[in-house]
Formats: structure tokens, C-alpha cells, sequence
């Protein structure tokens, strides 16, 4: 993932309405007649977009010699904004360095200073310069919401993706808190930093904010590839994955469809195999090539086996116990009767004594959501606990659940 475009940018035009807006502004005190007339001038020219002819004017009062401070001040400020309006970093730079060193502004007026200076520093790639001014425009006061992006635009442009992750943790969470939506650049440049630092955790966990805000299909397989990539991840959850998969329309190639189709048959669920088997036929990924015989082979064998176990569904739950009410119930799920299969879960689960009771959850929540009813869904998702790769889907399946 990599830093979105928007952040990449140099953040300059903030410097401009600025500069202007401080050559406008004096204080009170006054200067003398020829130092003032061409001052005026520069004044005038600025406000009629002619800030070479205005740095011209600047020099000539420059040239009356005898400043005094206050005058010293006036010329700064005034030379500073023609000098941005003009294209003219670096003259500017210098008259801002003079303007703020006075000591003379107060607070109203150093905010506008510190801004214009940090998007100088950034603007000639001085990324440590323009990081500190930010950080000093924002601990007196400043509320710029393009200063935060600077700031943030150029920890990451000088390979500080440390300071970023901090910078853009504490807009997510602000975001969070005012409205009920992160926006996407955001989210991505906060992984992409996380994926920088080579912390896996911090990308997962943006990654899933990611899902919850802008659940794309490319966000999907990039999670769910991850998760059926880690080290000790359990053969027996792949199957609850591919149905991930299949849900989010990240069940993208040949091998899936066949591995899908394959785990449901060794897990006596061939109702289910041999649906995925005939999707991936009519989404052109089985059935040609040269594996077509294979993939042939495979459909004549779910194909006999759910015609077998359509025969072998006959329930009778008097006496049993609670993991043999849930494989039941899980196998009527799987194969699309869905009522008497989810009161077989629940049933098996209300018994208790199960062997594995969060993957029960898990699949009562799978066949709820199959079955329309969103809300009770969520609850079963919600209700897995633990820590192991179960609650990890169950927190993801939980995330699709709730897309309207």
C-alpha cells in the first residue's frame, strides 16, 4: 500500500494568502514620510498582483538608511509578502526569520509567520524545519487542518513513518469521536506507514478500519490472504476463510474454487462443494484449460456425494449431545435448509460441552447472515471469545455483516 497522492503533494499555496495578508498588517506605531511613501507603493502593487514591482518599492525604503526597529519590522514584513507573491523562497524566508526574531508580534500575528515559514521549509525540502514550525504554530494555538497535513506529509517524505503513524493515529481518532466515517487517504497512508515500520499488527488493525469504512475488495483479499498466511493458522478454519472469500467477492482464482470445493468435501459438507464447484464453472475459472478434466472429476464427485447425503439427513435429536446437534446442524446449513439447521446450533450450543464452542458461534453467525437476519448475526460473532484465529474471523465476518 502505498502513501495516497493527495499527501504527496507539497502543501505551498497556504503561504501565499498568508504573506499577503501579514504586508497588509502593521502595527500601530508609525514610520517616517520617506520611508512610508514607497512602503504604500509596495502596499499597492501587492494588492494589484505585482509583487516584483512591490519588492522594488521595499528596497527603496530599505535604501533611507537610519531604520529604526519598528520601521526595521515594517520593511520585513512588507518585503516578505512580496517575496512569496514573486516566487522568491528564500528572500522570504529570511524576511519571516526577521519578522518572528523582533519579538514584537503578538499572538494573532505569529500564528500567520510560523505557517508561511513551515511551508517554505517544506516547500524547499528542509522537512525537520518545516516539522518544528508546525509543531511550534500548533502547540500556541494554530487550527489549520492543511498545518497538520504538512506536518504529517513531512515526516513521511523525510522517512519518519514513526512520527506519521503518531500524527495520523490522533486524526483517526478525533474523526472517530466527530463522525462516523475515517476518510480513506487517511487510513491509507496510516498502513502504508505501519508497512513501513514493518508492523504487522498496526497494518492489520488499519487495514480492518479500512474494511469497516471502505470495504473494497482489494482491502478484503489483502486481509484475508493475510490471515490465511500466518504461521499455525488451523487447517480446519481455511474452509470458514474461502466462505469469507466467496461472501466478499475475493474468491479469485482457479486453485481457490478447487481448495474450496476440496475442504468441503473432506469436511462431509459435498451440498457446499458442489456449490463452488458449479460457481467457479459459470465464473469461467473451472471447466477449461488443462486441468479440465480435473476439474470434471470433481463436479461427478460432489455431484454423487450431495445426491448421498441429501439421503443421509435424517435428524433425530432425542438423546443427543451437544457436538453432534452442531456438526448436524452445520451439515443442514451447508446444505441449504437453513431453519432446522440453525435450531440444531443453537440447540448444541444451549446443551453445552462442545469441543470447540466459538467455532459453533462462528458458524451460527455464518448461517444467520445467509438467512437474512443480520442482528442475530452480529450477536453470534460478537459473542466468540477467546484468542485464537477463530475470533479473528469472527471479528471480520462481523465487519461484512455490517455493511448496509
Amino acid at each position: 500500500m502505498h502513501m495516497p497522492r493527495q499527501l504527496a503533494a507539497v502543501l505551498c499555496g497556504l503561504t501565499m494568502s498568508i504573506g499577503s495578508a501579514l504586508a497588509q498588517s502593521a502595527p500601530p506605531e508609525t514610520v517616517r514620510a520617506e520611508v512610508g511613501k514607497p512602503l504604500q507603493a509596495a502596499q499597492d502593487l501587492l494588492r494589484a498582483g505585482k509583487p516584483r514591482e512591490a519588492l522594488s518599492r521595499v528596497a527603496e525604503a530599505e535604501a533611507v538608511g537610519n531604520l529604526s526597529g519598528h520601521e526595521r519590522l515594517v520593511i520585513e514584513r512588507m518585503r516578505a509578502g512580496a517575496a512569496l507573491g514573486a516566487g522568491d523562497d528564500a528572500t522570504a524566508a529570511r524576511s519571516f526569520e526577521a519578522v518572528l526574531a523582533s519579538g514584537k508580534l503578538g499572538a494573532a500575528e505569529t500564528l500567520p509567520v510560523l505557517e508561511s515559514m513551515a511551508g517554505l521549509a517544506y516547500r524547499r525540502k528542509d522537512y525537520p524545519q518545516a516539522i518544528a514550525l508546525a509543531e511550534r504554530y500548533l502547540k500556541e494555538g494554530g487550527r489549520s487542518d492543511k498545518m497538520r497535513e504538512l506536518k504529517t506529509s513531512a515526516h513521511y517524505l523525510s522517512g519518519d513513518y514513526a512520527g506519521v503513524v503518531r500524527d495520523t493515529q490522533q486524526r483517526v481518532q478525533a474523526m472517530e469521536q466527530a463522525t462516523p466515517v475515517v476518510d480513506e487517504p487517511t487510513l491509507r497512508l496510516l498502513a502504508a506507514s505501519y508497512g513501513k515500520l514493518d508492523d504487522q499488527a498496526g497494518y492489520v488493525a488499519t487495514l480492518e478500519k479500512l474494511l469497516v469504512y471502505h470495504p473494497k475488495q482489494a482491502y478484503w483479499s489483502d486481509r484475508l490472504a493475510r490471515l490465511q498466511g500466518a504461521a499455525g493458522f488451523p487447517d480446519r478454519l481455511r474452509l470458514d476463510v474461502y466462505r469469507l472469500r466467496r461472501a466478499t467477492d475475493t474468491l479469485e482464482d482457479t486453485e481457490q474454487y478447487v481448495e474450496m470445493a476440496q475442504l468441503a468435501l473432506q469436511a462431509g459438507l459435498p451440498t457446499e462443494a458442489l456449490r463452488v464447484v458449479e460457481a467457479g464453472y459459470a465464473a469461467g475459472k473451472l471447466g477449461s484449460g488443462p486441468e479440465a478434466s480435473r476439474h470434471q472429476r470433481l463436479r461427478e464427485l460432489a455431484t454423487r456425494q450431495a445426491a448421498e447425503d441429501e439421503k443421509a439427513l435424517q435428524v433425530e435429536e432425542v438423546g443427543r449431545q451437544g457436538d453432534a446437534l452442531v456438526n448436524t446442524g452445520h451439515a443442514l446449513v451447508s446444505a441449504g435448509r437453513l431453519d432446522k439447521g440453525i435450531a440444531l446450533l443453537e440447540h448444541g450450543l444451549t446443551k453445552g460441552g462442545l469441543k470447540r464452542p466459538d467455532e459453533a458461534r462462528l458458524h451460527l453467525g455464518q448461517a444467520y447472515l445467509q438467512s437474512g437476519n443480520k442482528a442475530r448475526a452480529i450477536d453470534s460473532f460478537k459473542a466468540v471469545r477467546g484468542a485464537d484465529e477463530a475470533v479473528e474471523l469472527a471479528r471480520l465476518w462481523e465487519i461484512h455483516a455490517r455493511k448496509p
